[in-house]
């Protein structure tokens, strides 16, 4: 093991233990894991509480999650996860899956967070979709969570919790707790009576902020969905008289950005 990889353990177990402290996770539930190499992963070891942990019951691990050093500990079940999101999203280095318990009662009362609500959250973590139970550590899990890891940083998962991914793991732990953060403000507001969401123009404001300090994809832009359609980038529609002419993937992302509008994603 390199200094560097130590390095990346020791801030997996700073992360994990403020997941723990904060309850945004509970025993030996949740886990987080590194990519310092293309095909090679550093991850929290399966059934043990992220609250007690050390660097050296972190398990490396490939792509497949096959252990690349000895260790006496196991990577989690719900490795397959952490995969897919890798395999998916090449600019993702470090994912947190966690138990946060505002953000676990909307995937378990089948909610959303597709409302832009407040400012700071489209311009830091964008709307955060509810994907179809899995069961855990199951193909049913990674096939649910897939087709919105393009257009998303963080996910709800119905009945299970919330994911969140980014290039480095302190901005991944950032997005899981905004995340928890606006649900919790949500249910408030929910409570209160009224959930007052920001206008149709000025989301595209904030995402054009969001673009230009690169804390969004271009790509990402057309396939999120805050309580809005945003529509498909006018500077790749192709015009010829009154009629539009749209690529085979162009359709694609619309019938898909209408699929998840009519199921409230």
């Amino acid at each position: 093991m390199n200094a560097d990889e130590q390095k990346v353990r020791e801030e997996i177990v700073r992360i994990a233990t403020r997941c723990y402290d904060r309850g945004l996770l509970v025993a030996g539930d949740g886990n987080i894991s590194v990519r310092v190499a293309p095909n090679r992963v550093i991850s929290t070891p399966s059934a043990v509480s992220k609250g007690w942990m050390t660097p050296e019951m972190m398990v490396t691990v490939d792509l497949e999650g096959r252990p690349l050093e000895p260790s006496e500990y196991k990577v989690s079940s719900e490795w397959p996860m952490h995969r897919v999101i890798y395999q998916a999203r090449p600019d993702i280095n470090a994912v947190v899956h966690a138990h946060p318990p505002h953000a676990t009662g909307f995937a378990v009362a089948g909610l959303s967070l597709d409302k832009a609500i407040l400012s700071e959250v489209v311009l830091t973590l964008g709307c955060v979709p509810l994907a179809a139970y899995g069961t855990p550590s199951t193909r049913e899990l990674t096939d649910g969570i897939e087709p919105f890891l393009q257009y998303h940083d963080a996910l709800l998962m119905a009945n299970h919790g919330a994911v969140a991914y980014a290039d480095t793991l302190e901005k991944a732990f950032n997005k899981l707790e905004t995340l928890e953060h606006t649900c919790k403000i949500s249910f408030i507001a929910r409570t209160l009576g009224n959930e007052n969401t920001i206008p149709d123009r000025a989301i595209e404001k904030l995402f054009d902020i969001r673009e230009r300090n690169g804390a969004m994809r271009p790509e990402a832009r057309y396939g999120q969905v805050c309580g809005y359609n945003p529509g498909l980038d006018p500077a790749e529609q192709n015009f010829e008289g009154d009629r539009i002419t749209l690529s085979r993937d162009e359709l694609l992302d619309l019938l898909t950005q209408s699929a998840r509008i009519l199921n409230g994603f």
